[in-house]
């Protein structure tokens, strides 16, 4: 998904999203890559990792079963 840099801050960067008509995000402008301009046009990803959900999820149920056991 392509967005553009709006515009930066300090601490926050505000960005939209052209194909996606009045959707804008802040999000800190530590993400941003280096040297990033307002204007410039980026390529976000946003991935589910079904791997590391599956293990949390494990994780958390363990604790569950440990909590209840005592």
């Amino acid at each position: 998904m392509k967005f553009v840099i709006d515009r930066i801050g300090e601490t926050f960067a505000v960005i939209v999203f052209p194909e996606k008509e009045n959707l804008r995000l802040n999000i800190p402008t530590v993400l941003l890559p280096p040297g990033c301009e307002e204007g410039d046009i980026l390529t976000l990803s946003i991935e589910r990792d079904e791997l590391a959900t599956r293990e949390a999820q494990d994780r958390v149920s363990r604790l569950i079963g440990d909590l209840i056991r005592t």
